[in-house]
């Protein structure tokens, strides 16, 4: 039986940059379970075949933080994806700042309907921070860069190893 079938997972969630070529895909899953890396790999490989000319991989993602954004209710246009790895000893101390300051403030600002945290089970960047936007100009508006710039981000932020920033364009409209 293919992976596909046998998890009975849906796609909550599909977005993509075309200057990249990269898609992310979000599958709900109806229980958790354990995901073999073979799994994982024949789930890239149903995508790729779905998405041809576009990078797959799959990963094992653990949801750490959900906060309803200012912006609530109105329809997701972009999905702005941070990934990094904290560097060795940094780790507590960033859950911290995401759980406590960062997160909720970003999802205060006007404009972002949903902030999560994630934990990546699989890849070399162990954490991502998503964020369902209205408008892909809410990532340059003079609030969300005020929370950027705070005391405690400033002290953690040198402390992201290989960060990776992704602003995604909202692929499939069911996102909730």
């Amino acid at each position: 039986m293919p992976c596909s079938e046998e998890i009975g997972g849906r796609i909550i969630r599909h977005v993509h940059s075309q200057a990249l070529q990269l898609s992310y895909v979000y599958l709900g899953l109806s229980h958790r379970m354990a995901l073999s890396r073979h799994c994982l790999n024949e789930l890239a490989e149903e995508l790729g075949k779905a998405w041809p000319g576009t990078r797959v991989a799959a990963s094992r993602l653990t949801l750490m933080h959900d906060i309803a954004g200012a912006s609530a209710g109105l329809p997701v246009r972009f999905h702005y994806v941070v990934e990094m790895k904290p560097e060795p000893g940094w780790g507590i101390e960033l859950q911290c700042w995401y759980d406590q300051e960062h997160l909720p403030a970003l999802a205060a600002v006007l404009g972002c309907v949903r902030a999560q945290r994630f934990w990546n089970n699989d890849d070399e960047q162990e954490s991502l921070a998503c964020y369902d936007l209205v408008s892909d100009g809410t990532t340059a508006s003079a609030e969300w860069l005020a929370v950027r710039e705070t005391s405690w981000s400033a002290r953690v932020r040198p402390h992201f190893m290989k960060p990776v920033r992704t602003m995604f364009a909202l692929a499939d409209a069911s996102v909730a």
